[in-house]
């Protein structure tokens, strides 16, 4: 079913969040936390229907109308669909994954009944992200000048069909990512081929609920997004996408398979790639693509298909501009540099894919670092400064 892009390059990013070597690079210090307000808005194209939606931000203090946080000038705003007869508080996994690292995310909270409307459902889900600008250019919200143009449709199962049906009618919408997106009425499938807009699709291997060769696989190769990205969690199930919901839970037990992975594994590996796709979607940040391509392509937990590169070219001077420290070349033969943009030293380990350290050095300013002796393959390195700041890549050894 994979793929594979053979993608080398190197990719640096200071990371205080992901402690696994193959865990994400998010630049910042540290998380946000989780700002929050309720609000309705009605939507006159439709009767002057309400939609109600949870919306939570990052701030410096987490509470109710707390204010937007100080260092961040705005932020991408998420719309997010909830699954049949779930809650938005089953996604608050994926609410302080991207909170934490500078995104606004918004749940409507309509079509919780035993008879939702998928065709509403993913009108309020575009018609959310509009009036998100609209909140953003209002004075007397906490929100006022806090809300980027550049957004994203998501959701999960009955609410990831509806975001296909969302971004297939609404040009305002810059990006989509789904887990486990379960077929709609109208058809989540026919809708993806009027879909350009950049896609990620996240399915489990063990879904025994919305079995992903009826679901995502179709929705994935119906997608006419000139860079979209199908991603399969080994031994990940449905309900796993979102925290331990009743109502999903009893679902998923009567059918097989069952999940092989934990939960927390599930979500680590949704974090993993969500969050630097993000980045490089609606940030434009090509050192989180340059991780997303390198991982995905080593990474024993996902298989996976796509159809182009987030980062097709990340040049030593394109990647000073923002990070700490530059490892290059990548790939690399008899040796590695390595580039510390500050004068005091840091020390360099180097792991085997497995975890295992197999180097460590003492750099400051730049040293060349002899890796003849390593074999074939890919390695990560963690650069850990004297104010105990982390920077995690990978480079390739030919």
């Amino acid at each position: 079913m994979a793929s594979f892009y053979p993608i080398h390059r190197f990719y640096t990013s200071v990371s205080l969040g992901f402690m696994l070597l193959f865990g994400g690079a998010i630049a910042v210090a540290q998380p946000y936390q989780n700002g929050h307000i309720t609000a309705t808005f009605i939507d006159s194209a439709r009767s002057n229907r309400a939609v109600e939606v949870e919306i939570y931000y990052p701030a410096d203090v987490a509470g109710d109308n707390v204010a937007f946080a100080a260092s961040l000038a705005n932020a991408p705003a998420i719309a997010f669909g909830h699954g049949f007869v779930m809650t938005y508080e089953a996604y608050f996994n994926v609410r302080d994954a991207v909170v934490s690292k500078g995104y606004i995310i918004a749940f409507p909270t309509t079509e919780g009944s035993l008879s939702p409307s998928h065709e509403e459902f993913g009108k309020d889900l575009a018609f959310v992200l509009r009036q998100m600008v609209v909140l953003g250019n209002s004075s007397g919200s906490v929100l006022s000048g806090k809300v980027d143009t550049f957004n994203c449709v998501m959701g999960h199962s009955m609410g990831g069909g509806a975001a296909f049906l969302a971004a297939s009618g609404d040009n305002t919408i810059k990006a989509i990512a789904t887990l486990a997106s379960a077929e709609t009425t109208p058809s989540a499938i026919a809708a993806a081929s009027s879909i350009t807009v950049p896609a990620l699709v996240f399915a489990g291997a063990n879904d025994c609920v919305t079995l992903p060769a009826d679901n995502q696989l179709p929705m994935y190769d119906g997608l006419a997004s000139a860079c979209k990205t199908y991603i399969s969690i080994t031994g990940g199930s449905h309900c796993q996408m979102a925290e331990s919901s009743f109502t999903c839970n009893f679902g998923e037990s009567t059918c097989t398979p069952q999940p092989t992975i934990t939960r927390p594994q599930q979500h680590e590996v949704i974090d993993r790639y969500l969050i630097p796709w993000l980045d490089n979607r609606l940030k434009a940040s090509c050192t989180q693509g340059a991780f997303f391509d390198s991982a995905i392509v080593a990474d024993a937990a996902v298989t996976y298909q796509n159809n182009c590169v987030l980062c097709p070219s990340l040049s030593v001077a394109e990647t000073l501009r923002d990070e700490v420290a530059v490892v290059y070349p990548n790939p690399c033969e008899g040796h590695i540099q390595v580039r510390l943009s500050g004068n005091s030293p840091a020390s360099v380990r180097i792991f085997s894919i497995a975890g295992s350290k197999l180097a460590e050095h003492s750099v400051t300013n730049e040293q060349r670092l002899n890796v003849a002796d390593l074999p074939s393959g890919i390695y990560f390195y963690e650069i850990v400064g004297s104010d105990r700041s982390v920077v995690r890549g990978n480079f390739v050894k030919k």
